[in-house]
């Protein structure tokens, strides 16, 4: 029953001796150190923390920043290690121990704090495009060609340039020139059969 430790810090300026020193009197011999900004989401040590983690095991971090981007990113971590019998320990602030009930109850807390946090986000980006329709804004992506090369591409089709050709030429895929063409009435039956087939 081994205890993994994980440390970050944010900047190259930092030390991550206080984390060291903390997970070490914790018991923890393997240590596993990151110089990664939080939001980042490639973090190459952390990904083999977690794949050096076995069933008995427990995954120990100083701080619970230290682990996740984000309140989803962290209950996802944790549930994963709870599904696969790996304990989870924080050893200062908001201290959760997962092989406890208390630290269980701590995680369903975070849980449910990452649900609301994904409700919210949800409602902004709800509120944020109700207020740009109001303005005369579309939400969505902007159309991978400009008006200018839909009709281009509109005349080439009805030129009898074949869909292939006419998206080499504006670099993009088929799929894009049907999607603008087609409400143009440029695309014949002929065409799309041929293309299609």
């Amino acid at each position: 029953m081994a205890r993994i430790g994980y440390a970050r810090v944010s900047t190259d300026d930092q030390t991550l001796d206080l984390q060291r020193d903390a997970l070490r009197e914790a018991g923890c011999i393997d240590i596993y150190e990151e110089h990664a900004f939080g939001a980042r989401a490639t973090r190459p040590e952390l990904a083999a923390a977690l794949r050096a983690c076995r069933t008995g095991d427990s995954l120990v971090v100083w701080k619970l920043d230290r682990l996740g981007r984000s309140m989803k990113h962290l209950v996802e971590i944790v549930e994963d290690l709870q599904q696969r019998g790996i304990g989870f320990q924080v050893l200062t602030g908001v201290q959760v121990d997962t092989t406890t009930s208390h630290g269980m109850s701590a995680l369903q807390l975070f849980a449910a704090l990452a649900e609301y946090e994904r409700a919210l986000i949800r409602e902004r980006v709800m509120v944020g495009l109700v207020a740009a329709r109001a303005r005369g804004r579309k939400g969505g992506r902007r159309p991978k060609l400009s008006p200018e090369q839909q009709h281009l591409a509109a005349d080439m089709a009805r030129g009898g340039i074949p869909i292939t050709t006419i998206a080499t030429t504006l670099q993009c895929s088929r799929h894009t020139i049907y999607k603008a063409i087609a409400p143009m009435g440029a695309l014949s039956v002929e065409v799309q059969s041929l293309e299609l087939s």
